[in-house]
Parts: C-alpha cells; sequence; structure tokens
C-alpha cells in the first residue's frame, strides 16, 4: 500500500532528528522510497503561548510501501517519536519529532485516534509543499477530483523551492569563469547548503547570447568532476539537496543519471525524441523550458503583436500532449517559461507577472529570473543592482506560488523570503 507520512521537527538538531526517523522508519515492515525536500515553516501558536515555543519548524514528506494497516503505523510512528525524545507536554509545544500519516493509499480510515486523510492534508502549505513535489497530480480520497497541485493553488503564499545556479563554466554572462572546479565550486556550495537550498543546477554551458555551443564531450569535462565531487558530499544523507544538470545533450543528461542526479533541466524544452526517451525511462524529475534558440539569439523573439503569456501557454499545452503519448509521468515534469530566451524584455516582464497561472496545467513551475537581461533597461549592467531586483522579483514570484524559484544568490534570495513570509504571518 503507497503510505505518505508527514514528518516534521522544531526542537534539538531538527536534521538530525528528521534523518534518524527515516532511518527508524526504515527498520519497520516499510519500504522508503522517495523522500520530498526539507521546507521550513513558523510553528502553529495559540494566543498566550510562552515565547520559548515560537520555533521555526522543519517539515518533509515520505513516501513509502508497506502492507501495515494504519493502526501500526501509528504505533511506529509513537514509538520513533519517544525513541527522539518526545515526551508529553501541552499542545502546540515544541517537539523533537512530531509523525503524521498523511495518506493511506486510496483509502479512507477514521477511529478514535486516527483520521485519514489528514485533516490538515490539503490546507497546510507546510504539508502541501513537500507532497507537491513528490507527488503533485496525486488526487487524495474525498477532494473531489482536485489534485495536490490544485489544492495548493487555493492558499495564500505557498512555501516555494529554492534552485540555486553552478555555473561551471569560462563565459557565462554574470559569473564566467568564476566557478571552473570543485575548489571553487565547494565553498559556492556550502554556502547554498548552509541557507538551506533545496537543488542545486549543475551547468557547463553557456546559453547567453554569443556564446559557442559545446559537444556533450567537452560539456561532461567540465561538469563531470564537480558532479562528482557534489555526489560524494551528499552520499549517505537523506535530506540532502537534489542534484540537477542543466543540460540540452542527451549524452550529458545520460551520463549524469547514471552517476545519480535526480533532476534534468533541458533548456531545450524536453523536444528531442532523445531527452524525450531518457525521460520515459527514468525517475528523475524533468524541467522543460520554452525558448527558440539556443544559445539566445536575440533577433528571435516572440511576435511583437502577440500576447507573450499565451504564445508560451500554446506551446505547453501542445507539449503536454506530445509528452502524454509518449508516455511520460507528468508528475515528474516541470515547467520553466524561460525568462529571456526569445523574449523581449518587455514580453519576460509579462510572463513574470503571471508565471503562477501556468501552474493551472498540472505541472510544478519553476522560473530562473536571476541577473538577467531584462533587468537592464532598468538596473543597468551593476550587478548588485540586479541582484537587488532579483530578489523583489523572487519575492513576487513567491507570491504567485511558483513551485522553484532558480537563483545564483540563495543566501541573499532565501534569506529575504524568510523574513517576508514571517512579516505576513505564513
Amino acid at each position: 500500500m503507497r503510505t505518505y507520512l508527514g514528518l516534521g521537527s522544531n526542537l534539538g538538531d531538527r536534521h538530525a532528528n528528521l534523518a534518524r526517523a527515516i532511518e527508524l522508519l526504515a527498520q519497520r515492515p516499510l519500504r522508503v522510497e522517495r523522500v520530498s525536500p526539507v521546507v521550513e515553516s513558523p510553528a502553529l501558536l495559540p494566543d498566550g503561548a510562552l515565547p520559548e515555543w515560537n520555533r521555526p519548524y522543519l517539515n518533509l514528506a515520505v513516501a513509502c510501501e508497506t502492507e501495515a494497516p494504519p493502526p501500526a503505523l501509528r504505533e511506529w510512528s509513537k514509538e520513533i517519536e519517544q525513541a527522539l525524545g518526545r515526551t508529553q507536554g501541552p499542545r502546540w509545544s515544541p517537539r523533537p519529532m512530531d509523525i503524521d500519516i498523511l495518506l493511506w493509499g486510496s483509502e479512507h480510515w477514521l477511529d478514535e485516534t486516527l483520521t485519514i486523510p489528514h485533516p490538515a492534508l490539503r490546507e497546510r502549505n507546510f504539508v502541501l509543499t513537500p507532497m507537491v513535489a513528490l507527488e503533485p497530480r496525486l488526487v487524495p480520497p474525498g477532494a473531489d477530483g482536485e489534485n495536490l497541485l490544485e489544492c495548493s493553488r487555493r492558499l495564500a503564499d505557498p512555501i516555494p523551492l529554492w534552485m540555486g545556479i553552478v555555473n561551471v563554466t569560462p563565459d557565462s554572462f554574470s559569473d564566467g569563469g568564476l566557478f571552473t572546479d570543485w575548489p571553487a565550486v565547494k565553498p559556492l556550495v556550502r554556502e547554498m547548503l548552509d541557507a538551506g537550498v533545496h537543488i542545486i543546477d549543475i551547468g557547463g554551458e553557456s546559453t547567453r547570447p554569443g556564446a559557442s555551443p559545446l559537444g556533450h564531450d567537452e560539456e561532461w569535462a567540465r561538469v563531470g568532476p564537480v558532479l562528482e565531487q557534489l555526489l560524494e558530499l551528499r552520499a549517505g544523507s537523506e535530506l540532502g539537496p537534489c542534484i540537477s544538470i542543466d543540460t540540452y545533450h542527451a549524452g550529458t543528461a545520460r551520463r549524469a543519471l547514471e552517476l545519480g542526479v535526480d533532476m534534468v533541466n533541458d533548456v531545450s524544452g524536453l523536444a528531442s525524441p532523445t531527452m524525450i526517451d531518457l525521460a520515459a525511462g527514468s525517475s528523475a524529475d524533468w524541467v522543460a523550458m520554452h525558448q527558440l534558440s539556443l544559445p539566445v539569439d536575440p533577433r528571435r523573439t516572440l511576435p511583437a503583436d502577440r500576447d507573450a503569456f499565451t504564445a508560451v501557454e500554446r506551446w505547453l499545452l501542445e507539449s503536454l500532449e506530445r509528452w502524454d503519448k509518449a508516455g511520460l509521468d507528468l508528475n515528474r515534469i516541470i515547467f520553466d517559461p524561460g525568462i529571456g530566451f526569445g523574449k523581449t524584455a518587455h514580453q519576460s516582464w509579462e510572463l513574470l507577472r503571471r508565471a503562477g497561472d501556468f501552474r493551472r496545467h498540472g505541472l510544478r513551475v519553476l522560473v530562473g529570473h536571476s541577473r538577467k537581461s531584462f533587468l537592464r533597461p532598468f538596473f543597468g549592467n551593476d550587478k548588485q543592482a540586479r541582484e537587488r531586483a532579483t530578489v523583489g522579483v523572487s519575492l513576487d514570484l513567491c507570491a504567485q506560488g511558483v513551485d522553484i524559484i532558480r537563483v545564483h544568490d540563495v543566501p541573499l534570495n532565501m534569506g529575504a523570503y524568510r523574513g517576508w513570509s514571517l512579516a505576513r504571518g505564513r
């Protein structure tokens, strides 16, 4: 039976508590199949709560297979909570571990101690965001046909996942030549990890205007050693960030998947038969980005007399039909509208203002806007000014419910998001 559990911790070493809970679950007659990214949320507090209760939670979801009935799952959960130091305390007080049964297949369960599906599954962002990362198109029992992604669209300010950019290139537009080998990349990765990054995206070929295209062997010579080191750094951690390869070369994607990456960021839009075949045979996530040329050709843009959102949406709908016919698991596909790729600055702003609306087609949405040239008419070539502007756009994307936000400066953007979300009481 496919079962989904929600884990949370806001006391002690929260990451260690979550990792240990997953280890203990795996020792039961239960197979852990997938673990979501870890997201942070403020504690839910009643009026008059003690000040020391105001500790942020770390939350994740686990997809499992088990033959155990819900009462056994509940018993195991309580044993693990106690093993990790949870004691009986006032409701809403801090706790080192909290385990909830979110779903038990497509079944309902109701007794004096358990209600499944979990009553808060469709109402709380800190539950929905990890579940959407695992299975966005899943329809919970009793949801009247509404899938998890649609549920999240109803809620204000969903919690985004953050993707950090690592360009292992000599010629990228904003950081070319800075991160060409692992000794240079490692401090950048460490900053991202310390900030709580969810996905790290490694790219070896610049797609800026005028960039020279690479063959996949040359691209792999750049990214392969860094991917190996990054995966080794993450080895043994259930809670490590997802690792993504940013490429449109099927040969590079295949080798990265064989190494163990979790995501392929295909800037060519998951359009080639070879990439589609790779995606069909993989359990990894795939980002499909809209574009008109690679590398970017500034002379090729969407027609000025056409609405940019409508044009990109039409491409998405046609692509969805093609991916569905090819048998791809649409739960694993993420759509990127391709800011700056075949769009004028004005068209890029139009797409950014409506980026969250693409979620209505049942796919998670990723936006990469960081430091891009659409900012130049307002902020020139000043890197710091464009970085600050990037943060402002990021916060608007958060408000729209965009699922994954791709940026260069992870600590800056995530720090701004945390302050913004706390100020809004989310």
